[in-house]
């Protein structure tokens, strides 16, 4: 058996009085898709601040490929790549640029912007990803459809990223077409060796998707499977217990 390039044991989190999560344990293994899914305050939101190393947990331990994730330079070293909800795109800037956003290529005493290197090895990261959207590497970002923005922030995590992605809400608000599009880049990042953890609410995609499903209930995982079988319903009812 693969081994896991993401281990949590024992992950707890608190704020104040409130048990966010308790004696959370999961592994991703490289190219495993992990679709986490939960109803809102089940402890997704958190754990993923957890396991990007933006919030520490209060017990417990998080490690790539044996090593401890702590913090956000942590999850940085270690090739944690991260695609936000928001994206956290520059519309003003071009796809080189944002590919490169906090990580720009500068050259000469003066450490200008080597925008024309930028390019260069944009195109290459972006051929080399499989990825066949994003045809013009200087166009601004205001410029693209929801679906390429989606693409965008998913090859930039894949291009930095060594070892694990992590999406939240990747398809929120696209229409069919652009979900096509973003779920074969997700593929795509599986396909290069990645671990994906997957958050999202369109569990009928999720089934189609993930190579197993985690459900959150409570701040514990109610259910780590894989989703052959396994219907809509039933997930919804991990979800919010049955009692519920």
């Amino acid at each position: 058996m693969t081994t896991a390039v993401l281990s949590i044991r024992g992950v707890g989190k608190r704020f104040g009085a409130v048990t966010a999560l308790r004696d959370v344990n999961l592994e991703v293994r490289p190219g495993e898709i992990v679709a986490l899914v939960g109803d809102n305050g089940a402890g997704k939101s958190t754990l993923m601040n957890i396991i990007c190393g933006s919030s520490p947990a209060d017990e417990g331990s998080v490690t790539v490929e044996g090593s401890s994730l702590d913090s956000l330079d942590a999850a940085k070293r270690l090739g944690v790549g991260v695609v936000y909800q928001d994206l956290a795109l520059a519309p003003h800037l071009d796809l080189a640029e944002n590919m490169f956003l906090g990580n720009e290529i500068r050259r000469g005493p003066m450490r200008v912007l080597d925008r024309s290197r930028m390019r260069v090895e944009a195109e290459g990261a972006i051929q080399k990803l499989g990825i066949t959207t994003l045809k013009d590497v200087r166009l601004p970002v205001a410029r693209l459809s929801g679906g390429q923005r989606q693409v965008l922030a998913v090859a930039r995590a894949m291009n930095w990223a060594r070892n694990l992605i992590l999406l939240d809400e990747p398809t929120a608000a696209l229409g069919p077409k652009q979900v096509g599009i973003v779920l074969d880049a997700i593929r795509t990042a599986a396909a290069q060796g990645l671990g994906v953890i997957l958050v999202s609410h369109d569990i009928p995609k999720v089934l189609k998707l993930a190579d197993r499903v985690v459900v959150l209930r409570h701040g514990t995982i109610a259910a780590d499977r894989p989703p052959a079988g396994m219907t809509v319903s039933e997930v919804m009812s991990l979800m919010v217990g049955e009692d519920e």
